[in-house]
């Protein structure tokens, strides 16, 4: 494990930095916080339930102990109809600390603007200018907020990783995740957002387009639609009603917007509250109704098949499809999850009864042969319990 010392911000995200730096994000960028940890922590059942597991991943049979060690997890956390029945931890992971979750933010984001929806305070069918200004000359000048939730913004940009010269490094900039540069111009989120052009056709909800950058501009719409800072909000309405136990925050920019596509924080167990949240129809431990049963239910059911066969992630789900911010997987249980990068998960399968919530410090950033491994092992390990 890296030593704190050795940790900055032009490195954090980087292994072995990361075995560090992902469970305490905020010694390195600015965090607005959402929720307190609760004086007594969780009762782990330890990982007898998975010690005579084996998964069967590219022909070779290997221990789930095994696999979890090889994929860089530093937590897993497994519930069944909605209790605990199985976690594990890497030796240098906290599970008491948050860690961050990277793109799951996305789906937390999309939970939140079901609610503001629920509450009559935004339309899903409003151009994205009723709530936050961009120029006509903006790819989001004239996108819905639909598009926003279904990432069928026609948008030019690349998820460029590791390029330090291209829109993504000032992405990052824009949302102080790299260091600025001299020779550059310091902007906010939201003047980042109103440069990105739209692509040559600038045809709007017809592909499926993986673009961060949308659902960073939806957290800035829930926050404009309800009148309310996006860390207020979503730990008033979602998180302390869904029953969390532990601290929670979001990392925000130079003036406190939220990284609502990236940013948040929590503990893997309140992850896997959220992907029990969803699996109850968006109902809380107590049986009330925290995200509307109907937005839930659009979002397991609905979604454009042809939007995502057209897209640039058909291959991840080849009977998959995306809808307000969640994957629906395309198997035959209507299994569903969040994906981050670096091996962040959680995963529902309703038939089984079975959430399973997954973060990691995987070196590759996106990984396609790590990303089919896990779909594959996620979904056999929700088969055997």
């Amino acid at each position: 494990m890296a030593m704190r010392g050795d940790v900055n911000l032009s490195n954090w995200r980087d292994h072995p930095f990361s075995t560090l730096s992902f469970q305490s994000v905020s010694e390195f960028v600015p965090v607005a916080t959402m929720t307190a940890p609760k004086e007594q922590p969780e009762v782990s059942v330890g990982s007898a339930l998975l010690d005579d597991l084996s998964l069967q991943l590219g022909g070779v049979s290997k221990n789930v102990v095994d696999h979890l060690r090889s994929s860089y997890t530093d937590a897993l956390v497994i519930l069944r109809d909605g209790e605990r029945i199985a976690d594990w931890r890497a030796a240098h992971c906290d599970p008491e600390w948050p860690h961050v979750i990277f793109s799951i933010s996305k789906s937390v984001t999309g939970l939140l603007a079901g609610i503001a929806a629920g509450e009559g305070l935004l339309d899903p069918d409003a151009p994205i200018t009723r709530y936050v200004p961009m120029p006509q000359s903006s790819a989001y000048g004239t996108a819905r907020v639909r598009d926003l939730l279904d990432m069928t913004v026609d948008v030019e940009f690349e998820e460029e990783y590791t390029d330090r010269d291209s829109a993504f490094d000032r992405y990052r900039r824009a949302m102080l995740w790299n260091p600025e540069r001299a020779d550059t111009t310091a902007q906010t989120m939201e003047e980042f957002l109103a440069t990105l052009p739209p692509r040559a056709g600038g045809d709007h909800g017809k592909r499926f387009y993986y673009a961060s950058p949308n659902t960073d501009l939806l957290g800035l719409v829930v926050e404009r639609a309800v009148g309310r800072r996006y860390h207020d909000y979503l730990a008033e309405r979602l998180l302390k009603p869904m029953g969390a136990t532990g601290a929670s925050y979001v990392t925000v920019d130079r003036v406190g917007t939220a990284r609502a596509a990236g940013g948040i924080c929590i503990t893997v167990a309140d992850l896997a509250r959220l992907g029990e949240l969803v699996r109850n129809g968006g109902r809380g431990p107590a049986g009330q109704e925290i995200v509307p049963s109907g937005w839930i239910d659009d979002l397991l059911k609905n979604g454009d098949r042809q939007a995502w066969v057209d897209g640039n992630f058909a291959d991840m789900f080849a009977d998959g499809r995306y809808r307000s911010c969640w994957y629906q997987v395309g198997d035959a249980n209507g299994s569903f999850c969040g994906v981050g990068i670096h091996g962040q998960w959680v995963w529902t399968d309703p038939v089984r009864r079975i959430t399973i919530a997954k973060t990691s410090s995987r070196p590759d950033a996106s990984d396609d042969a790590a990303t089919a491994r896990e779909i594959s092992a996620l979904g056999q390990l929700a088969a055997s319990l």
